[in-house]
């Protein structure tokens, strides 16, 4: 089922996305890799602010391509989000809600989004240049030291993504694997 979500995704939005569903996601989302990770984890560790509110935040894992001409933002495709398995529980008990990304997540993950209600979205692999064009507005919020992986924010338009993994600990690599290998019998 196609779901169309708007940020802030509050608790409420996340219990309703279910593995398998569909989104076009609207708002503000933002940008971090595992370096910018591992900084906003430093931070949180150390009773700091962090540059931006955690709560209710849908964090894509994605460092963009320069812009070229009048493009707001360049190639813009998901990152492999295992990278950032070491410090998403972190910032799922800070408040985040959402994640976008590619691959599968550790059991400490899924075990995270489940006690704190976070939802994980896959954007499609090479696809980049076209969610680019979801992509209406860029900001960098912080870390301009790290290039491409500098934290921003964005303002997307009906990005598209599949939830991967629901707040229930539902797996779509999972389940569509097992239902697939059941409906072939």
């Amino acid at each position: 089922m196609e779901k169309r979500i708007t940020t802030p995704l509050t608790l409420e939005k996340v219990k309703d996305l279910k593995a398998g569903d569909s989104v076009l996601i609207s708002g503000v989302i933002y940008t971090a890799r595992d370096a910018a990770h591992k900084r906003l984890c430093e931070l949180a560790a150390e009773g700091k602010e962090l540059p931006f509110d955690v709560k209710d935040s849908v964090i894509y894992f994605v460092g963009p391509a320069p812009a070229k001409g009048d493009q707001v933002i360049g190639s813009a495709g998901p990152t492999t989000s295992y990278r950032m398995d070491a410090y998403s529980p972190t910032m799922i008990a800070l408040g985040q809600r959402g994640m976008i990304g590619k691959g599968k997540r550790s059991p400490e993950v899924v075990a995270a989004m489940k006690a704190h209600g976070a939802v994980y979205f896959g954007a499609i692999g090479g696809a980049g240049a076209y969610l680019s064009r979801c992509i209406k507005k860029v900001e960098i919020v912080a870390y301009e030291d790290l290039g491409a992986e500098a934290v921003r924010r964005l303002e997307v338009e009906d990005l598209p993504a599949f939830v991967i993994i629901d707040c229930e600990g539902n797996n779509l690599y999972e389940n569509g694997r097992k239902e697939y290998l059941e409906s072939v019998k």
